[in-house]
């Protein structure tokens, strides 16, 4: 959910380079994280000076441009994704610490406590100024600080105050999830963070440190990164790190590692949106997932720390996920299936632990999260590990929390994702999990090798086809402009076309905000042809005919069925499909391919028809209202 960045160094004092400039360029690369409002807080002499608009960063950029430097080495800026309280100007972060407001504090995630700890306060004398959560951590930690100086027999807010221990008492008293970021005018030499549950991740540089939700905060500064686990605090100075625990134990064995992507892979580079070089980076992004898989004629997955002699063992596979992951899960269920005779259920994350799931030493779960942050599966991942069950996770962003807590972890390699709308990430899930569910069978033995690597070939030529889909993008781009004044579209599919069909509803959802609908073909007759009026849009996913046959001549006698009611056919078949042209208004072309492996292209046309008709309507397609990349919250 929301973004948060902190900065520690001694950059010179000039107009791009102060620290809350830092900041706020972090903030900016950051922003599909929240995008309800901003702030920033810097020290400035012995007072922190906050400033915070309602509304997307470029308020903020304005107000903080007619400041005059400060002296301050550090500064916070945080981005929201709005839970308690509405996106006003004093909800946004960050808020003040303190009964003289000598600290400044953000925060992602919720306090579930938060109401009593308020109470609390309000009866020693505190006042807020905000309906946040959030405020009530701010005045803990500041209320900390004050009682940690009249032990060192200081005055309030004088030297010696220590933030680090201020936050590892607080932490202890708090509920729920949270990232907490903290500066205070005793200690103007450095940041203090805490983690529970909520992204964190520190980017160490030359006399200056970094933190951040997401690399994305730090990396025009610098390539190394530290992770930060679960119930850990961190304080950065211009020259140090320093990581405890909770429980104020030294952290010794954090991991470093070098981030593998720069600044050109978060820029548009010459497209109009993110989500349109998104879409279009596809092709690459299919190849990044599967390249240096096969050795030897057999396919090794390196990133498997699980034994094989378990993976044989295993008699049913769960896979959790939420939204367009959940979708690439319900795809991936029917090659996982056919090739492993493995029953494979999808369960939404965030109903898996709460329905008293069937899971045992002998179950598989696969939890897909593109950020790896994803409450709800999180929460799905600790439930299913408690049972016995073995965890693989498939993800794209190195050094999060669900593929540090499975047993082993599949990445996706395919860059970061900037617009909040998912699509090369759907992608690259579908296909990590195409590599995990061969794994399975070469090891289990459902497969010669030399089928295993029949299917890799073709797999691998996937990428040139995906091209040919995004080079013949003009038609639909055309299609969505002349149907921009469309209030409804409905989508249908069968087998794997079907979670297709879904994924189309939800990208038209997400970013033009009309009502779309994925069905089931077959379940048309059963009620939701009710629907279908007089030049009601209908997409229509059709299966290869050279495939099966059968279900290919059934979802042509639907396209029939809603043509005779009136609806606007746009049907996405096969190249060389001529049965289906005597009942469609518009007929989009993917190249052949597996059956299985159909919904790697015919997902392409839906989600540029989608981004097409958002962008005729005048709507910002990589930040759609009411919506966050990274869903951090349960």
């Amino acid at each position: 959910m929301c973004g948060i960045v902190g900065y520690a160094g001694p950059r010179p004092s000039s107009p791009s380079s102060r620290p809350v400039d830092v900041v706020l360029a972090g903030l900016a690369r950051l922003e599909y994280r929240g995008y309800d409002s901003a702030g920033v807080a810097v020290l400035d002499g012995d007072a922190v000076r906050i400033d915070k608009r309602a509304g997307k960063l470029a308020n903020l950029r304005e107000e903080v441009a007619g400041h005059e430097e400060s002296s301050s080495q550090v500064a916070i800026g945080h981005t929201r994704w709005a839970t308690h309280g509405a996106p006003t100007d004093a909800n946004a972060h960050p808020h003040r610490g303190g009964k003289h407001g000598e600290l400044a504090l953000v925060h992602n995630g919720i306090i579930e406590n938060f109401a009593p700890l308020k109470a609390e306060l309000v009866a020693e004398g505190y006042e807020f100024d905000s309906e946040t959560d959030s405020e009530v951590a701010a005045h803990l930690v500041a209320r900390e600080m004050t009682r940690l100086a009249d032990e060192a027999g200081a005055e309030e807010g004088a030297a010696g105050a220590d933030l680090t221990e201020a936050m590892r008492r607080v932490v202890s008293r708090l509920e729920g999830a949270f990232t907490l970021l903290a500066v205070d005018a005793a200690a103007p030499d450095r940041v203090v963070a805490a983690r529970r549950n909520s992204p964190l991740v520190v980017g160490l540089g030359e006399g200056e440190n970094f933190l951040g939700s997401d690399v994305a905060a730090f990396i025009d500064a610098t390539k190394e990164a530290l992770e930060v686990g679960q119930d850990q605090i961190v304080t950065v100075t211009p020259d140090d790190v320093a990581i405890i625990g909770f429980d104020g134990a030294p952290v010794t064995d954090a991991k470093r590692y070098t981030i593998e992507w720069d600044t050109t892979a978060a820029q548009k580079g010459g497209y109009p949106s993110f989500m349109a070089k998104e879409i279009h980076e596809q092709a690459s992004a299919v190849a990044d997932t599967l390249r240096g898989r096969m050795e030897n004629g057999r396919l090794h997955l390196d990133e498997m720390k699980i034994d094989p002699a378990l993976l044989r063992s295993i008699d049913k596979i769960v896979v959790v996920a939420c939204g367009t992951a959940a979708n690439a899960g319900s795809v991936v269920k029917y090659a996982i299936e056919h090739w492993c005779r493995i029953p494979v259920e999808v369960e939404l994350a965030h109903e898996f632990r709460y329905r008293d799931p069937v899971v045992t030493e002998k179950t598989l779960v696969i939890a897909i999260s593109q950020s790896g942050e994803t409450m709800d599966t999180l929460m799905a991942v600790r439930h299913a590990k408690e049972q016995g069950a073995k965890v693989v996770a498939i993800c794209n962003t190195r050094g999060s929390t669900i593929p540090r807590e499975s047993d082993a972890a599949l990445y996706l390699n395919v860059g970061p994702e900037i617009a909040v709308a998912s699509t090369k990430a759907y992608l690259g899930q579908i296909g990590a999990c195409y590599l995990l569910g061969l794994y399975l069978a070469q090891e289990r033995g459902n497969f010669f090798p030399e089928e295993i690597a029949e299917i890799m070939h073709d797999l691998e030529g996937l990428p040139d086809k995906v091209q040919a889909v995004l080079d013949n993008a003009a038609q639909v781009e055309q299609l969505a402009h002349d149907m921009a004044d469309a209030t409804s579209v409905l989508f249908l599919g069968r087998h794997v076309g079907y979670p297709t069909a879904m994924e189309g509803a939800l990208k038209l959802k997400e970013i033009a905000y009309i009502h779309a609908e994925g069905f089931a073909a077959g379940e048309l007759k059963h009620g939701p042809i009710a629907l279908v009026d007089e030049g009601q849009p209908v997409f229509i996913i059709v299966p290869s005919p050279r495939g099966r046959d059968s279900l290919h001549s059934k979802v042509v006698s639907n396209i029939q069925e809603i043509r005779a009611r009136g609806a606007r056919t746009m049907v996405i078949a096969e190249e060389g499909d001529t049965d289906v042209e005597p009942y469609a208004d518009v007929v989009i072309r993917v190249p052949a391919t597996r059956t299985l492996f159909a919904p790697l292209l015919t997902i392409i046309p839906l989600q540029i028809f989608a981004c097409e008709l958002a962008t005729a309507k005048g709507l910002d397609v990589d930040q759609p209202r009411n919506l966050a990349k990274s869903v951090t919250v349960e």
